[in-house]
């Protein structure tokens, strides 16, 4: 490859670009997100057998789900990145939290991906965390695929399903596939996109064959029955008079999301929604960074670090750094440039992952998402270029909701404690303040699950142990004025409540909205940031 002549490079570099999807999957809790991410899994080849996810009973887990309070709880915690080869195409599946309590994270997600599909409960619509999600969404203008779940049980009827998904998520919708009813009477999904009829036998665990019939001959009703052949050659002429043709350009412009029905724990619509994903989702788009747009096209690597985890061997106390490539191509063992630290490094054993499966990679081209060994150098923000000094925007710390005070419940083990301290929080999973006051270390979340998730992997992965404390706080800001004076008035005044962040910046810690919305009132000339990045 080294050796081909430029315009021949650069043709094998656009096709690998075009050729990739890196998308996220995003969804309430319990809507079957996981479950969906992994058929998609089982078709791509990477898994021949697919984890249940809620059953304790059964003893496979979820393959995206690698840390044991996620085995435990039948919940995702922390975003997986998943990648095969479908066809084609290079598939970079990033699974995020369902839990509001880490919403945060998934926000960060969105951050590094091109295309979002949100999976919906048939039974139970549209949910809060999907409109936050959509929300986010909209802001980045990211195309949007909804697959309608769990309709192998009884839930809404599908044109009021789209109806509230119109209405709710404010987006133009226009269904790609159909259900022939639902629950028990649940016989299969007709394919819009492709026109043709798709009957599967349920089975939770392979991939089951499918058997294909023109809609228009009496062999239909051979399959279905009379009334629902009827009741399905009805719907589809509703659909078309009622809803435009797919358009693909709305589509990616984020103004029409396409709808696709299934069950993804029986394999009902999962191939359909794959394959036609595939075919319509963008390759990567270009990002925009404070200094200008970079596009996927641009022969010089530049990438941004949008997640940090820790532990995800736990053999091994290692720490990875998510990278998301947006132009060029990342080769192992090349100098690249730590823009924040302003030096070279090399990275010899950079990685792409089956969740916490990982394999050393030669090199990775934009879309791609690489994991970068990392003993605290990467901070979530960080970006990596062949020496232009970029800075990747959209990466904000939210202001936390809830406050306790951490406490080292082992005094022979502060080490443990302070190193697993710092590491979560490099992760990006809460927040650490430390009160100017008196010195105390708090620790501020959006949810009350996150406190319980750092004491869980302290303890059982850093062997420390900690105890909480209330403290009683509204909500964290952080402060910026042009006036030096007003600025060291307000401290002074309010030095109870004043804490550092671990960048050292000044941070109020409001104890009430009321007080909040007094010091606004009276510090004209101060500046009251609830997101990070100002």
């Amino acid at each position: 490859m080294l050796f081909l002549q430029p315009q021949f490079y650069r043709r094998f570099m656009n096709n690998e670009i075009a050729r990739r999807r890196t998308f996220a999957i995003v969804a309430h809790p319990d809507a079957g997100k996981t479950s969906l991410t992994e058929k998609l899994l089982l078709f791509g080849g990477q898994i021949q057998v697919a984890g249940a996810v809620k059953s304790n009973k059964i003893r496979k887990t979820a393959t995206s789900d690698w840390m044991d309070i996620e085995k435990q709880r039948g919940i995702s915690v922390t975003t997986s990145v998943l990648e095969f080869d479908y066809h084609d195409y290079k598939i970079n599946i990033l699974d995020t939290p369902g839990h509001q309590d880490f919403a945060e994270d998934t926000y960060r997600t969105l951050t590094a991906v091109d295309s979002v599909i949100i999976v919906i409960d048939a039974a139970k619509g549209v949910e809060a965390q999907t409109l936050k999600l959509m929300e986010v969404c909209r802001m980045r203008n990211t195309p949007v695929i909804i697959f309608v779940n769990k309709m192998d049980r009884e839930g809404k009827d599908p044109f009021d399903l789209l109806d509230e998904l119109e209405e709710q998520l404010e987006i133009s919708v226009r269904p790609l596939s159909w259900p022939i009813d639902m629950g028990q009477r649940f016989k299969g999904v007709y394919n819009i996109y492709e026109q043709k009829l798709n009957l599967f036998q349920p089975s939770k665990q392979v991939v089951t064959e499918k058997v294909e019939v023109d809609i228009n001959t009496q062999e239909l009703e051979q399959h279905i029955g009379d009334k629902q052949a009827e009741q399905l050659r009805n719907d589809l002429e509703l659909i078309s008079g009622v809803y435009p043709a797919f358009d693909r350009e709305q589509y990616l412009a984020g103004k029409l999301a396409p709808v696709f029905f299934g069950s993804a724990l029986n394999n009902f619509g999962v191939q359909e929604l794959l394959d036609c994903f595939v075919e319509i989702a963008p390759c990567p788009r270009p990002v925009l960074a404070t200094e200008r747009e970079v596009n996927p096209e641009e022969p010089k690597f530049t990438g941004f670090v949008f997640k940090i985890t820790a532990n995800i061997d736990p053999n091994h106390r290692s720490c990875i750094a998510f990278c998301k490539v947006c132009s060029g191509k990342f080769e192992r063992n090349t100098p690249y440039y730590h823009v924040r630290h302003d030096k070279t490094m090399r990275f010899t054993s950079p990685v792409q992952f089956m969740a916490q499966r990982k394999s050393t990679v030669d090199e990775a081209w934009a879309g791609d998402i690489i994991g970068l060994p990392d003993n605290g150098i990467f901070k979530i923000g960080d970006t990596l270029t062949e020496g232009e000094h970029l800075h990747f925007r959209g990466l904000p710390s939210f202001s936390p909701e809830m406050f306790k005070y951490i406490e080292n419940a082992d005094p022979m083990k502060q080490k443990q404690l302070a190193k697993g301290i710092d590491q979560l929080m490099d992760e990006g999973v809460a927040q650490l303040f430390v009160n100017q006051f008196n010195g105390r270390k708090i620790i501020g979340t959006v949810g009350q699950l996150q406190f319980e998730v750092i004491q869980y992997r302290l303890l059982n992965e850093y062997n420390a142990s900690c105890c909480w404390e209330p403290v009683h706080l509204y909500k964290a800001c952080w402060i910026e004025s042009d006036d030096e004076a007003e600025l060291q008035d307000f401290m002074k005044r309010k030095y109870q409540y004043m804490a550092k962040d671990r960048e050292g910046r000044d941070v109020y810690l409001a104890d009430s909205s009321y007080v909040l919305s007094m010091a606004q009132q009276d510090f004209k000339h101060i500046r009251f940031h609830f997101t990070s990045e100002f």
